[in-house]
């Protein structure tokens, strides 16, 4: 079987974007990967918005190389953004380079739509003004943001050193509603091992970053439609232990 191919921009030191996403992706789609510049000296602002800029130019790194997609693994860049520029700004990349290409933050939009959410509850392990800009690209997409989770690393926001536990233990902290779709914003939080502990005993929908986007681009590389959906909690029989 011939499989498609993926192309995938990742920020430099972003550790978990490129195996979660090879996960995500499996045996139906390869996966190649370019890295946006190092830019030392930048504030994080700067930097990101360098991302921003430089998306050209990478896509243009992959040479002459066939893809059948390319997704942009950062979202804290778009943030900057409205979802509208967003939005704009992918479709004018696809159309100026003949390939399919999405932000992360396009993907998840998409995801969210095929869902057919209309609220979410946010975790986010930003700055709390990167934070702040992430809830209000998502309300200025027209969604309603119930709540927002701030997850703290050891030390401080670092998006890229928050563990599974710390993960599993902020989300169990917030009581999150059983029924909640629940968004972790980050392509370089670890967030695919923390799903099942957070996922289990309830009917949440869990989406991520990395997911959204392995799920937008298997449906651009593959042809055909993916499904997402909620996978409904079944109480153990009684007698069983849950």
């Amino acid at each position: 079987m011939n499989r498609g191919r993926a192309g995938v921009i990742v920020p430099p030191a972003n550790p978990a974007a490129e195996p979660e996403l090879a996960r995500l992706l499996g045996s139906r789609a390869d996966m190649h990967v370019t890295r946006f510049p190092v830019r030392p000296g930048l504030s994080l602002a700067e930097r990101l918005e360098s991302y921003n800029e430089a998306l050209p130019a990478m896509i243009c790194s992959f040479g002459g190389l066939r893809l059948d997609a390319i997704v942009s693994a950062c979202s804290g860049s778009r943030y900057l953004l409205g979802p509208d520029e967003d939005r704009l700004g992918c479709d004018e990349l696809s159309r100026r380079f003949g390939v399919p290409f999405a932000s992360a933050t396009l993907a998840t939009l998409q995801a969210i739509e095929h869902l057919g959410a209309e609220e979410i509850i946010l975790v986010s392990p930003y700055e709390p003004w990167l934070t702040e800009l992430a809830e209000r690209f998502w309300k200025a997409a027209g969604l309603n943001v119930e709540r927002v989770v701030e997850v703290r690393a050891r030390g401080g926001f670092a998006p890229y050193k928050v563990t599974q536990a710390e993960l599993v233990e902020q989300v169990e902290e917030a009581c999150l509603p059983h029924d909640a779709v629940v968004l972790f914003s980050g392509t370089g939080m670890l967030t695919l091992p923390a799903l099942v502990s957070i996922g289990a005993g309830n009917d949440r929908v869990l989406l991520t970053s990395n997911l959204c986007s392995a799920w937008w681009a298997l449906s651009r590389v593959t042809g055909m439609p993916i499904r997402l959906g909620r996978v409904p909690h079944r109480p153990a029989a009684q007698g069983q232990r849950t």
